[in-house]
């Protein structure tokens, strides 16, 4: 088995991680390598990105997950979940055909950038589309009706309809340039305040609106207070600067008021 701990590589210039994923590998190996990118990115105190090489496949192989059992594929599926709840933005880059365990986890990406030529090939037993979290992602982004063909049928779907249906972003020649572009814009906003609309977004198609408002309010709260944080600290930086000012200037600091003028000598009291 290989160490999951060594699939994880340091992006350049320290903008986040990047785990290769090779879907030919073993279910166990798989989810340990996810769960150890996981690990080191919710490790990182400062924003960055997770970008996921997802490694093409033999468009002639659609079987997944073979021989496993059904504790092997709880673990990879709560991994999967993991990944989709890490305050670091994602990013999917795939390349020629794109299935089984690839296709989960593009699924779950925040961001996914596809070469020229791309075929999402979902994946089919026996003649049976795999009942795994596919499915449910699947139908969050496009709808059960436009859904149905692929989970009943296990058609697979071309890049430019993938494209039409949002399920890519971005298609580049350069998939190292996209990338690297991709990581930094991404970077910027990858914290987790990102996974808190995240989770908006992914629970806005399955919850009622009743059920919604409050944990909208509370996310509308929490942003109220961080833009007053913010004002805040504008507002002390200013004064600080203002008295620094002053002082330089020989004068009173800023806010602190002026020593009253000395009466004449010979003046009555007051």
């Amino acid at each position: 088995m290989m160490n999951a701990t060594t699939d994880t590589t340091l992006l350049p210039d320290d903008l986040g991680l990047r785990l290769t994923v090779d879907g030919t590998r073993p279910l166990a190996e798989l989810t340990a390598a996810v769960n150890a990118l996981c690990e080191q990115a919710e490790s990182r105190t400062e924003k960055s990105v997770v970008v996921l090489e997802l490694a093409a496949v033999s468009p002639e192989s659609r079987a997944w997950p073979t021989a496993v059992g059904i504790s092997d594929v709880n673990r990879w599926e709560r991994a999967v979940r993991r990944l989709e709840k890490l305050p670091s933005a994602t990013l999917a880059v795939a390349s020629g055909t794109c299935g089984g365990p690839a296709l989960d986890l593009l699924l779950v990406a925040d961001f996914r950038i596809a070469s020229p030529g791309l075929v999402l090939m979902f994946p089919v037993n026996d003649g049976r589309f795999w009942p795994g979290m596919a499915v449910f992602r699947l139908v969050q982004h496009i709808g059960v009706a436009r859904a149905r063909r692929f989970v009943l049928w296990g058609i697979d779907l071309p890049l430019d309809e993938a494209t039409e249906l949002g399920l890519i972003d971005q298609v580049s020649e350069d998939l190292e340039q996209a990338v690297h572009t991709a990581t930094v814009l991404m970077g910027r906003a990858s914290d987790r305040e990102l996974a808190l609309r995240r989770q908006l977004l992914l629970e806005a198609a399955s919850v009622e609106y009743d059920d919604a408002l409050g944990v909208h309010l509370a996310a509308c709260d929490r942003e109220l207070r961080l833009l007053g944080a913010g004002e805040r600290a504008v507002d002390a930086r200013t004064t600080g600067e203002r008295a620094a000012a002053g002082q330089a200037a020989g004068g009173p600091a800023a806010g602190t008021p002026a020593a009253a003028p000395a009466k004449p000598v010979g003046s009555p009291a007051a």
